[in-house]
């Protein structure tokens, strides 16, 4: 049971010290390291109305909770708080959501969007950490978002001339049996990389969809190779009478709450903004983030190197054993590659535009996306290349290769 007990009639200092108890968290630690000023950030809302509960100061904790619903008339928690601060005037309340006959299903979903908000104001990553999974974006892509579904929390990072700068996060909500989609129907959000493919208005969405959707490419081309199915994973808002949904209510969507997408649908750029999705974020620091992005380039340049060679042993180097394109294995692929190099007397090659962006999981795997200009001797041709990068034996080796 979430312990939070609110003080009734009589109650001591010390009793009244333990009413945050339920949250766990030690509020006034929380505020001195937090910089969101209140009144932009329900997190930081949440966590003054638990640090004047704590102190005792309940009429002021009513005039936050007041304030809060003010601001956002539908948000149920906040309505939750306040009712169990009118009713701890006249009873001594053990658990949070102590109204009589409440829904212990709605009960339970407050508790949990109470628990995981706060957490995640107290533990936010270090200022200058940079997400794994954001190696490097291509210069016209301005935004990258980065979902930890663990922490029911999306993360906003600005190109910054090649180095992922902050800019804000939010809380979200996902799939209600969780993360790590397989199949149709499975109500789990997908992990992997993925990028926005469309914008669909509010006018053309039922209201389940609140303001807006942003749909993803799930299920992409690794996804497909593994077997993974389903569809119809988008980022939209909630529903007009609903400010915020739980933790885990979605089908598979990741959802927030309407003026948080009304916010970051400035910054996505359909066919460009990446979106990444992970179980629990890792964050680097940015020595590290560096050297993690100059070994890959440096593989992905002596490839580049020895393919312009026409040094087909050299080339056919850098191919995994499992690697897989168009239905052919590797020995196809090689057969096949060995027939078009016998047919070269030069081969000039450039990459531009070129993304990088680590898969969350203990697989080390980089999807790699350009804009090849490939020339030779008999073809010249311009295309936009996607390449897999997995860690194999210490080295990076491409597991599949195709058009993007």
């Amino acid at each position: 049971m979430v312990r939070f007990a609110m003080p009734g009639p009589g109650t001591n200092a010390g009793a009244v010290r333990r009413v945050a108890a339920g949250v766990a968290l030690t509020c006034s630690a929380v505020l001195a390291h937090a910089h969101v000023p209140a009144h932009e950030n329900v997190e930081a809302a949440l966590m003054g109305i638990f640090k004047s509960i704590e102190s005792n100061r309940l009429a002021e904790a009513l005039s936050r909770t007041e304030a809060l619903i003010a601001a956002r008339p539908n948000y149920r928690l906040a309505h939750l708080i306040k009712g169990d601060l009118l009713l701890a005037r006249g009873q001594h309340l053990k658990t949070m959501g102590a109204a009589p006959n409440a829904p212990p299903e709605r009960l339970r979903d407050l508790r949990e969007e109470a628990l995981v908000r706060l957490a995640a104001y107290r533990q936010r990553p270090p200022k200058d950490a940079i997400p794994r999974y954001l190696l490097q974006l291509r210069p016209d892509q301005r935004h990258a978002v980065v979902v930890d579904t663990r922490k029911s929390r999306l993360y906003v990072y600005e190109n910054d001339n090649g180095k992922p700068r902050f800019v804000a996060d939010y809380y979200i909500s996902h799939g209600k049996m969780g993360a790590e989609k397989f199949r149709e129907g499975d109500q789990k959000t997908p992990l992997g990389v993925y990028h926005v493919t469309a914008s669909v208005p509010k006018a053309k969405l039922a209201d389940l969809y609140g303001d807006g959707a942003f749909p993803i490419n799930y299920p992409n081309d690794w996804d497909r190779r593994n077997g993974r199915g389903g569809s119809g994973i988008w980022l939209h808002g909630t529903p007009s009478d609903t400010f915020a949904r739980a933790p885990r209510a979605s089908d598979g969507c990741v959802v927030l709450s309407n003026p948080d997408l009304r916010t970051i649908a400035n910054l996505i750029q359909v066919g460009l903004t990446p979106v990444i999705i992970s179980n629990q974020v890792e964050w680097l620091s940015l020595d590290d983030w560096n050297n993690e992005r100059q070994a890959l380039s440096s593989a992905i340049e002596k490839w580049r190197r020895d393919w312009e060679s026409r040094d087909i042993d050299a080339y056919l180097k850098h191919y995994a054993q499992d690697f897989q394109s168009d239905g052919m294995s590797l020995r196809q692929w090689s057969e096949r590659k060995r027939q078009v190099n016998a047919g070269k007397a030069w081969i000039k090659l450039s990459f531009s535009n070129v993304s990088m962006f680590r898969y969350p999981g203990k697989d080390e795997l980089v999807v790699v996306t350009f804009d090849q200009d490939y020339k030779s001797n008999n073809l010249s041709n311009l295309m936009k290349k996607r390449t897999y990068w997995h860690k194999q034996g210490g080295q990076w080796k491409i597991v599949d290769e195709g058009a993007a």
